[in-house]
């Protein structure tokens, strides 16, 4: 007769680990939200030392992150309804505004929630962007409170 593995010890230890990822691989095979409490956020930034930085802070504080160089790269993605959460930098590189590529969303039916950073603050900028509807808007540098307090009230917000 067989005996199921004992859960005690390092071998049952192994045992329930691997039953942990092959849950998490047929959930995600099935199409299921592996990230059962939202926890995703979308970046696009065009500066690489910033993404990561975001990424890392992210990491830290329990949220998952997509990272995305361009609002071009950015705008090919399709699976908003995963998404906790974008960051948007206000000025990329290509010639695009993060305020803009908000505008654009939301005339797509796109409701997904937002935090604008910028390094080039001003008024009239900061104004268009609250008035966009927004989480926050942070001026670069910011502090991990700064960030991780909205994604808090947005993670609330679907609990």
């Amino acid at each position: 007769m067989l005996k199921p593995p004992a859960l005690r010890g390092s071998t049952g230890l192994h045992f329930l680990q691997s039953i942990a990822v092959l849950e998490a691989v047929w959930r995600t095979a099935q199409g299921l939200s592996f990230l059962p409490n939202r926890k995703l956020v979308f970046v696009v930034d065009d500066d690489p030392g910033m993404l990561r930085g975001v990424k890392r802070l992210l990491r830290e504080y329990g949220y998952d992150s997509v990272l995305f160089a361009s609002a071009e790269a950015f705008q090919n993605q399709n699976d908003f309804e995963k998404a906790l959460c974008v960051i948007l930098d206000i000025n990329l590189n290509d010639g695009s505004s993060g305020i803009e590529l908000r505008h654009r969303l939301k005339a797509a039916g796109i409701s997904v929630p937002v935090i604008y950073m910028t390094g080039k603050d001003n008024p009239a900028v900061r104004e268009a962007a609250l008035q966009s509807g927004c989480l926050a808007y942070l001026t670069k540098p910011f502090s991990a409170k700064s960030l991780i307090e909205p994604l808090e009230r947005a993670s609330a917000g679907f609990a």
